[in-house]
This record gives structure tokens, sequence and C-alpha cells, in this order.
């Protein structure tokens, strides 16, 4: 009998496999994105000091496209480069959450390089 892969319990095993080699610090924190059906979230995150220190997601405000495209990636991803670039930080360590770096994730990720982040 041929068994059905459970995609979120892939995910989570690939995101631990990632999270156990990155952490951020006070110097370069870690910049998380978590991807839904419906939305895109995106965090810097300090984690010796255990605080988020900059968010964005498709549900802000600011954003114009709210949905989880290439669109609001490249929106986000510059969202998220202006609003780290005001809070002094110019270095981040890139954590997928275990996605495939392709899509979306990739266009959030190319588009927060053009707005000034590092990674």
């Amino acid at each position: 009998m041929v068994k059905k892969t459970d995609r979120k319990m892939e995910r989570n095993r690939r995101h631990l496999r990632v999270r156990t080699k990155i952490s951020g610090t006070a110097e370069r924190p870690r910049l998380c994105v978590y991807r839904s059906n419906t939305n895109l979230y995106v965090q810097i995150i300090d984690d010796v000091a255990a605080n988020t220190i900059v968010s964005c997601s498709t549900l802000d405000k600011d954003i114009k496209t709210k949905h989880a495209n290439k669109e609001a990636a490249k929106e986000i991803g510059t969202m998220i480069a202006k609003k780290a670039l005001e809070k002094n930080i110019k270095s981040v360590v890139f954590d997928r959450g275990g996605y495939i770096y392709h899509g979306v994730v990739k266009e959030l990720a190319e588009a927060a390089r053009e707005g000034g982040l590092e990674f």
C-alpha cells in the first residue's frame, strides 16, 4: 500500500533542519518567512533576546496586494527592507521556513536584497 506524504510534516522537517544551522543575533538577525494559502508573513527576529524587531505581512494597510502571490512578495520584500533600514539593520540571515527557494519566496528575497538588505 502506497502512503500519501504529509506535506505540512515534510515542510516542518525541512524547517527544523534549517533552524538547527541558522540563528539570529542582535548584529545579524533572522529574516523569517511564513507563507499560507492566502497571506505572506515576514519577520526580522533576534533569537538571542527572543523578540521580533520588524514585521510585515499582506494584512498590513500599507500593502496593496492582499494575496500570497509574486506581486505581493515583491511589495513585502521592499517594505521589510525599508523598515529594517529605519531600525539600522543592514545584514540579516535568511530563513526560508522550510519552503523551496522558488516562486514567492525567491521574489521576496530578491526584493529585500534590492531594498538594501544583505544576505
